[in-house]
C-alpha cells in the first residue's frame, strides 16, 4: 500500500513538472518572430536604425562587426568598426540623434580598470563595409586598485541605455553573497575619459543570480518606457522622472523557460524585441511582445529596494 501510494505521489509531481515545464516553453516560443543567423552564436545587443533595419552585435570574441538582419533571421550586411576590438561587446544601443553606441565593457572577473564604449553614426549612413568610432573610455573610482571584496563585487556590466547627454549603465551583480542589485552608472556620451558616477540602483531578486543578472536595457523611442532584460523576464519602468528610472511604477513580465537573453530592444512605443542563444537546441531566436497585449505584474516595493541620486 505504502509502495502504491509512494508510486502515485511520485507520479503526480513528474506530471506537475512536465505540465509546468511545458507552460514555461510555450510562454516563451509564442513570442519567437525568427530563428538568428548561426553566426551570431553569442548575440549580445541589439538596435534598430533610422530605416527600422535590425543590427545586432556578438559577444567577445567575434570581430569588430555590427551585423544588419534581414526580416528572416539571416544576415544582409556587415560593418567592420575599424580603429574597434571586440574584447567582451555587451550591448548596444543609440541617442536622439541616431548614435549608436556599443559596449565594451564585459568585466566578468572585474580585473578591467579602464572600459570602452564606441560611438558611430547610424548604421543606414554607413555606405560601405567599414566605419571608424568615437571611443569613450570610463572607469569605476571604486577600483583603485585594491582588492575587492567578494560582497562589493557589482563592476560586470551588459546593460546601458543612452538618455539626454549621456549613458547609463547597469551592473551584473556578482556578489557574494548574491544580493540581487544592479546599480547604475552615468558617463558622458563623447569622446572623452570619464570617472562613471553611480547614480541610482534596483534590487532584482535574490532567487538564483543566474536568473536575476541583467543583460541588456532599452529605451523607448519618446524615453518614457525603461526595460531591463534578465534570462526569466522583463522589468518594465514607467513615470519616472527625468534620470531616475526607478522612481515610478515597475512591472514584471514572464518570459517563460530559462534561456541565455542577452539583448532587448523597442521597435516602437508599444513593440519590444529580444534575443536569446542557441544551447542544445533551445534558443538562438528573435521574440516579439506588445506591452498591450502581455500580462504585466505590479511591483510593489519597499523603500529600501531602489535608490537615486
Amino acid at each position: 500500500m505504502l509502495k502504491k501510494s509512494l508510486y502515485s505521489l511520485i507520479s503526480i509531481v513528474f506530471l506537475v513538472t512536465t505540465i509546468s515545464i511545458s507552460i514555461s516553453i510555450y510562454t516563451l516560443y509564442s513570442k519567437k518572430a525568427v530563428s538568428v543567423d548561426p553566426k551570431l552564436k553569442e548575440i549580445s545587443g541589439i538596435e534598430f536604425d533610422k530605416g527600422n533595419h535590425l543590427w545586432a552585435i556578438n559577444d567577445g570574441g567575434d570581430e569588430a562587426k555590427l551585423y544588419r538582419l534581414r526580416e528572416d533571421g539571416s544576415i544582409a550586411k556587415e560593418v567592420l568598426v575599424t580603429n574597434a576590438k571586440n574584447i567582451d561587446w555587451e550591448d548596444m544601443t543609440q541617442n536622439d540623434f541616431g548614435h549608436f553606441f556599443l559596449g565594451d565593457f564585459g568585466n566578468n572577473k572585474q580585473e578591467r580598470k579602464w572600459l570602452t564604449i564606441y560611438k558611430i553614426e547610424n548604421p543606414i549612413d554607413i555606405k560601405t563595409n567599414t566605419t571608424e568610432a568615437e571611443i569613450i573610455k570610463f572607469t569605476y573610482p571604486e577600483l583603485d586598485g585594491s582588492p575587492i571584496a567578494a560582497s562589493k563585487r557589482n563592476f560586470d556590466l551588459e546593460a546601458f541605455v543612452a538618455f539626454g547627454r549621456h549613458l547609463y549603465l547597469f551592473t551584473k551583480n556578482r556578489t557574494v553573497p548574491f544580493d540581487g542589485i544592479t546599480n547604475v552608472y552615468r558617463v558622458g556620451d563623447h569622446a572623452a575619459n570619464f570617472d562613471a558616477k553611480l547614480v541610482g540602483s534596483f534590487k532584482t531578486c535574490t532567487t538564483m543570480k543566474k536568473l536575476c543578472w541583467i543583460t541588456s536595457a532599452a529605451l523607448s523611442p519618446d524615453r518614457k518606457k525603461l526595460v531591463l532584460l534578465d534570462s526569466t523576464s522583463i522589468w518594465l519602468f514607467e513615470n519616472f522622472s527625468e534620470d531616475k528610472f526607478f522612481s515610478g511604477d515597475v512591472s514584471h513580465i514572464d518570459l517563460g523557460i530559462v534561456t541565455q537573453k542577452e539583448a532587448i530592444t523597442f521597435y516602437d512605443e508599444n513593440t519590444i524585441v529580444f534575443t536569446d542563444e542557441e544551447f542544445k537546441g533551445i534558443g538562438g531566436n528573435a521574440y516579439i511582445i506588445k506591452l498591450d497585449e502581455v500580462k504585466k505584474n505590479k511591483i510593489i516595493r519597499s523603500a529600501s529596494s531602489n535608490r537615486s541620486e
